[in-house]
């Protein structure tokens, strides 16, 4: 199976959504952002979703719009940071398209989600531990469903959709 997907992964502000446009547009594909879809499909915001059905029916209805989404074909898809967290969504990627690992230091995640309290998972008193300990939990399941790994620390977007753009067209 030809890969025509590309998946991007990682943790909480490592700049998934912003730079999957970029990358779509740089690779002429469509872009897709899996909570996006999760929230038009349910009519509801995440943080929403977190508080009525918890962290579990969050991730039934996530692992459900990826599998429907790695069948499209030719998209650059933005994942949540906790997709990787099952087994079957990091297999699933990896058969239908390049995973690409964003990754970007604690100071830079904590800055870029400082003020944004759409996170159900940082709205808690010490947002920085949080994703200090989200991080150890999922780096290794990152890693372990990576083609490329790739760094977003104080890059404009532009330069990484690039680099990203790059290293899919020469695998």
């Amino acid at each position: 199976m030809q890969k025509t997907n590309v998946f991007l992964i990682g943790p909480m502000g490592a700049g998934k959504s912003t730079i999957g446009r970029l990358l779509a547009a740089e690779l002429n594909l469509s872009f897709r952002d899996s909570d996006r879809v999760i929230e038009e499909r349910t009519g509801a915001d995440i943080p929403w979703i977190f508080d009525m059905e918890g962290e579990e029916g969050f991730r039934e209805r996530e692992t459900a719009v990826l599998q429907e989404l790695a069948g499209e074909q030719h998209a650059v898809i933005a994942t949540g940071g906790g997709i990787v967290l099952r087994d079957y969504n990091r297999q699933l990627m990896k058969q239908s398209g390049f995973v690409c690992y964003l990754t970007a230091s604690i100071d830079q995640l904590v800055e870029r989600t400082a003020r944004d309290k759409k996170r159900p998972l940082l709205q808690v008193e010490n947002p920085r531990q949080k994703i200090i300990d989200l991080l150890a939990l999922r780096d290794p399941m990152y890693r372990d469903a990576a083609d490329f790994i790739v760094n977003t620390d104080r890059r404009s977007p532009k330069t990484v959709a690039q680099e990203i753009a790059s290293l899919v067209q020469g695998a």
